[in-house]
């Protein structure tokens, strides 16, 4: 995978640069839709591509293992194939899946033995199978396995936990060296710093990640419930240990006022289920705000979602009829709100790289921050 700079904002740490994989270019700052299971839910894999514009999509290495799992996925020729999505893929190793999972796992340094949430029968991952499962998958950037610490938790845990990421990111770089694609496409992978929200175990993480010269790093561990002034004070932190010639991936992040902000920090990548899940949920993100269309003040607003985006979205479907849809709890509704979502965020951070090749972020951010975060 290569990656270059185009250019750096003058103002904040923002920067506009282009990814090349075996499956396209991808231009950051970049919004990466959630395809948990091989797909973005509720929407057609040709809406991705051609509506919303996606470049990049996520599939998640504890789902796609425990269904269809990987026997089917080779057999399919591996899940660009399987989910006919021709872009770059990006797989997570299943590490947020382990804190999720909390209950019902145990974790040591030999890996994580858990339980599926789908019927219960027990599985263990380690950073070895982790590896295997993602090379399975054929995804064009791959996650090392890692522990994703809860918020808060204490020191000593937080500490614990990192010993054990990084003893499972030596185990997964040598397993990575050892083993080869399967599908003819190279795969990057990308380490992951934790440490919680303490200072000293960030910087001790992204240095020790820095050491790797991997082509891509992470950022985990955030928007895991912790205030976001302590989101940003982690990420400014770790930004400015990580190489500057590699890209940076913000996992799990978050709002657009949130996506703004990373993207001034020096962030390249992020990725979020938030534009679909609180698009099935009635919550419509515009350029001048945030609607919750199920409220009775859109019941005659024949508007499209955000007028002031019909360049960029799709303007068909006025609120009322979206409204309308939730209120007959009709499917469709669900449907065009997460698309709608999903496009607003990709023009988001496509604005935010105009901007910064323009020589105006740190300004029209400031702008757009308030504008976005606003309760319509």
């Amino acid at each position: 995978m290569q990656f270059s700079l185009e250019k750096t904002d003058t103002k904040t740490a923002a920067r506009a640069g282009e990814m090349i994989t075996d499956h396209g270019k991808i231009q950051t700052p970049i919004f990466m839709p959630v395809g948990t299971v091989g797909s973005v839910k509720g929407i057609h894999i040709n809406a991705v591509k051609d509506d919303i514009k996606a470049q990049i999509i996520l599939g998640n290495t504890y789902h796609l293992y425990l269904r269809p799992g990987t026997k089917i996925i080779e057999e399919a020729g591996g899940l660009h194939k399987f989910n006919s999505w021709d872009g770059a893929i990006l797989t997570d190793s299943g590490g947020y899946q382990v804190y999720s999972l909390s209950g019902t796992r145990k974790l040591d340094e030999s890996g994580v033995l858990f339980r599926s949430h789908i019927d219960g029968s027990k599985h263990k991952f380690t950073a070895e199978n982790v590896i295997d499962t993602q090379r399975s998958l054929g995804s064009d950037i791959m996650m090392a396995f890692d522990e994703c610490t809860p918020y808060p938790c204490d020191y000593d845990y937080a500490k614990k936990s990192l010993d054990i990421t990084h003893h499972w990111l030596k185990r997964c770089f040598n397993r990575y060296n050892e083993t080869e694609p399967k599908y003819g496409y190279h795969q990057s992978l990308f380490p992951i710093v934790q440490g919680s929200t303490f200072r000293d175990l960030r910087i001790k993480s992204a240095e020790e990640i820095a050491k790797y010269g991997a082509e891509g790093n992470a950022i985990g561990g955030l928007s895991v419930g912790e205030p976001h002034e302590t989101m940003y004070e982690m990420t400014e932190l770790v930004c400015g240990i990580l190489p500057k010639d590699k890209p940076r991936y913000l996992m799990g992040v978050g709002t657009p006022e949130n996506i703004l902000e990373s993207i001034a920090l020096g962030i390249d990548m992020m990725d979020c289920v938030m534009p679909t899940r609180n698009g099935r949920n009635g919550m419509i993100f515009t350029q001048k705000g945030i609607i919750n269309i199920k409220n009775k003040k859109w019941e005659n607003d024949f508007s499209p979602l955000d007028p002031d985006g019909e360049s960029i979205v799709d303007s068909t479907y006025s609120r009322a009829y979206v409204r309308h849809l939730f209120s007959a709890r009709e499917f469709l509704g669900g449907m065009i709100a997460s698309q709608h979502n999903l496009a607003f965020y990709l023009w988001l951070v496509k604005e935010a790289r105009k901007h910064i090749l323009e020589g105006d972020f740190a300004s029209w951010k400031e702008i757009m921050v308030k504008q976005v975060s606003h309760r319509l």
